[in-house]
């Protein structure tokens, strides 16, 4: 019995290794226009074993891309896209930046800050006013979101004039949104309140599990 361990590896499994035993023989036929034709063939037949390659822009080039793999670049046969050598998928992708600036407060998000910036370059007026108190309400919704405890204006507005290095600040009788009207803090009130109907529910339940047990005695 021959084991798939003591076979040759595959390239591409998706195609199976008769696929690949086909494309062994086309490497050794002799007659170039016959290999052409065999090439053809089994470019036909690798995208009825793989459909979903359909979707792909161009499915017929990585189809080709994918022979040439298959035949470890030794299949001589006329393609009709540029054909691909060891190099062309050995050669590593480009690094990946990432941004190095560290955000101050994570709760807000990168985003936040960005609009905070941009808000400073506004002319001084009531659309600036206008926009500085809408960021310091987004604030306040974010710092309820991530954080379970309550938050003062005072500690918004401050956050706000440290983000904006002193350049949006905000009249301390502004009122921001009332935390019993932002979502986050209702869905919270609600769990809570499941939760201590849950536990009232279980300490009535036990209660009378052992007056009912009491009476057996």
């Amino acid at each position: 019995m021959e084991y798939n361990t003591e076979r040759a590896k595959m390239a591409i499994p998706e195609y199976g290794r008769n696929v690949q035993r086909m494309i062994e023989f086309a490497i050794s036929v002799k007659d170039r226009e016959e290999r052409n034709r065999v090439a053809r063939a089994i470019i036909s037949v690798m995208g009825q074993l793989n459909p979903h390659l359909r979707d792909v822009t161009d499915f017929k080039h990585k189809l080709w891309d994918h022979l040439f793999i298959i035949a470890d670049f030794k299949l001589d046969v006329d393609s009709p896209y540029p054909i691909p050598n060891a190099a062309t998928f050995q050669t590593k992708p480009d690094k990946v930046s990432y941004p190095d600036n560290k955000i101050k407060y994570r709760h807000y998000g990168r985003i936040l800050e960005k609009i905070i910036q941009k808000a400073v370059e506004f002319e001084e007026g009531d659309e600036k006013n206008v926009l500085t108190e809408m960021i310091a309400n987004s604030m306040k919704k974010s710092y309820l979101m991530w954080n379970r405890d309550s938050v003062t204006d005072d500690v918004i507005f401050q956050q706000l004039k440290e983000l904006s290095k002193d350049q949006l600040q905000l009249d301390p009788n502004t009122k921001l949104v009332q935390v019993s009207d932002l979502p986050v803090v209702r869905q919270q009130q609600h769990s809570n309140n499941k939760n201590k109907n849950r536990n009232r529910n279980n300490r009535h339940r036990n209660n009378n599990n052992r007056n009912r047990g009491g009476k057996k005695m």
